[in-house]
């Protein structure tokens, strides 16, 4: 039986807006967003400052009820290993469902890249105008729709269209190059533990993550996904069955719905980068192309998700890694990371978006 965690830590800090998602160079914008106006019932607007936070009178403490018997009553009535994690950024407390039992991050783990991207950017090792050329070495698998723009003598751009094409497209290849620029997976472990993002690990890279995953090891040939695809498909059912087996019960990239809720409160709290580099991540996730019937389907006029999809491999009717996590913000400002995260299920796409679809839904009709 899953468990029911409750605990209470403490938060403060937004940022949503909007911004243009495309895999080509992209001029940063300079200066810092204006003033947050009068609520209006629109999914993007500027970000509200701390002090704007810290000002509104604190009601409560203690989660509400009505909103710990919903997340229960969904994470029991799921079919398959889900966990589910609520976390006020302003007052403190938290809701969760299995929110301490590592789960699959899968495309998730793209935020953790761009935060450390945005961390070497503050310390001026970085720049999002830095120039970069992808080659066809760099090339990952799945989802990469930088692909056939990488020629034989590479694509040039830039760091910031790279994690406009990470976050908002959630481009394997685009990541990984990121990933490299900033020191490769032991720099995330590092700065996750620097940071006091507990709960939250980090896989060996998308290329390595997804051989392992299906009982392969990753030969650099296969850069672009066909010779992966192929080797895959050549495999018997029991093998991959028994590699995935091993991926779920110990995940290489897994972390806690908790976690997460903890890495996305510190980061609106502007505890982990500056807050220039804080509204131009939440703004870029604001603008996230994937998922649009995930958790931001649940949204009512006046709410804003910036988030972060995550989609894993399936074998037969079973998928693995299926989620979402963002920063919740109502029309007042006041804030909630969200995460859910399903590990396995043989439930259909349909069923598992309402599921977070009606995590978003509990949030606001519990605490709006």
């Amino acid at each position: 039986m899953p468990l029911i965690d409750i605990a209470v830590r403490f938060g403060a800090l937004i940022a949503p807006g909007a911004l243009l998602a495309a895999c080509v160079p992209v001029p940063p914008t300079a200066a810092a967003p204006p003033p947050r106006p009068a609520p209006r019932a629109a999914l993007v607007a500027p970000p509200i400052r701390a002090s704007a936070a810290v000002a509104r009178p604190r009601r409560s403490d203690e989660p509400p009820a009505a909103l710990l018997n919903a997340v229960q009553a969904l994470g029991a009535s799921f079919d398959g290993q889900v966990a589910i994690s609520v976390r006020d950024v302003e007052r403190g407390w938290m809701v969760a469902w299995n929110g301490e039992r590592p789960h699959p991050q899968q495309s998730v783990s793209k935020l953790w890249v761009a935060i450390a991207v945005f961390d070497a950017i503050d310390h001026q090792r970085l720049s999002l105008t830095t120039p970069v050329t992808v080659t066809r070495a760099d090339l990952t698998v799945f989802h990469q729709p930088i692909r056939p723009l990488v020629g034989p003598n590479g694509y040039r751009t830039t760091v910031g269209a790279l994690l406009e094409c990470a976050l908002t497209r959630s481009d394997n290849t685009c990541n990984d190059v990121l990933l490299w620029k900033v020191g490769g997976p032991a720099a995330i472990r590092r700065m996750l533990a620097d940071k006091g993002v507990d709960g939250v690990g980090f896989g060996p890279g998308e290329r390595e993550l997804q051989a392992r995953t299906a009982g392969l090891v990753w030969r650099k040939e296969w850069a672009g996904g066909w010779g992966f695809l192929q080797a895959r498909a050549a495999m018997n059912s029991a093998a991959r069955r028994k590699a995935l087996d091993r991926y779920l019960a110990a995940p290489y990239d897994g972390a806690t719905a908790n976690g997460i809720t903890l890495g996305l409160s510190r980061l609106a709290e502007g505890k982990l980068l500056s807050q220039g580099s804080t509204d131009r991540l939440f703004r870029i996730m604001l603008a996230s192309k994937t998922g649009p019937l995930r958790l931001k389907s649940g949204l009512r006029a006046g709410w804003k998700m910036a988030h972060k999809t995550g989609t894993g491999q399936e074998l037969g009717s079973l998928a693995t890694g299926y989620n979402d996590v963002g920063l919740l913000t109502g029309p007042d400002g006041h804030r909630y990371a969200v995460a859910v995260m399903i590990a396995s299920t043989r439930q259909p796409i349909p069923v598992r978006m309402r599921l977070m679809g009606d995590v978003t839904r509990a949030v606001i009709r519990t605490t709006d």
